[in-house]
């Protein structure tokens, strides 16, 4: 991915009147199933919205705003199947012209800073950015293991993330990167996503 080309050129995103204002998981899905063929990546947007949910609900965040950060984890690929030149302008495009409240946009845009030029503020924007590499990561290395998510520990997840020819895709500086304006140590995210994205309901 080319930095300047997919560079938004702003930092501000939606329109403040529109607070509180969302899709529902029915819409959500239906954007997602229209916008994207790819099954692997339904299935990441779909553990990177269970992420961000279980993640909003740990830290006592009512069922309203858990709604939002799973809706940012949701959509936050939403428009790389079809039109990856575009990522992630189309989805935020497409979420303005439908009103959503701009705390979801903004986080979207988050989600890769060094790509789309847009620094994290917020707990929610820090946290896509955090679950986005690692969520891949983790279900890469449960797709290795004959038990998958189950005995799973963080130290093999680490070896893992140590080893740059597995799931080469993913971005380690990004993951440390994310972990640090998260102030989160990895260990504790891996942990996390190890513990809640193998329990995921993904349908």
């Amino acid at each position: 991915m080319q930095t300047l080309s997919l560079n938004l050129n702003r930092q501000e995103f939606g329109d403040p009147i529109n607070k509180d204002q969302v899709l529902t998981l029915t819409e959500a899905h239906a954007l997602l199933n229209d916008w994207v063929a790819n099954d692997r990546l339904k299935v990441h947007m779909k553990q990177v919205g269970h992420l961000m949910k279980a993640y909003a609900l740990e830290q006592g965040l009512g069922a309203v705003e858990a709604h939002k950060w799973h809706l940012a984890g949701l959509l936050h690929d939403a428009d790389w199947d079809q039109w990856p030149d575009q990522h992630c302008r189309k989805i935020i495009e497409e979420l303005e012209a439908r009103a959503i409240d701009p705390a979801i946009i903004r986080a979207i845009a988050c989600h890769g800073p060094r790509y789309f030029g847009v620094e994290p503020r917020t707990l929610m924007d820090k946290m896509l950015y955090a679950f986005d590499e690692l969520s891949g990561l983790v279900h890469a290395y449960s797709l290795m293991r004959p038990e998958g998510y189950i005995g799973m520990e963080v130290k093999g997840v680490k070896k893992r993330l140590k080893d740059k020819t597995f799931a080469a895709q993913v971005s380690r500086e990004d993951i440390e990167d994310a972990a640090q304006r998260a102030a989160i140590p990895v260990d504790d995210l891996i942990a996390f996503v190890v513990a809640n994205q193998g329990s995921a309901e993904l349908n």
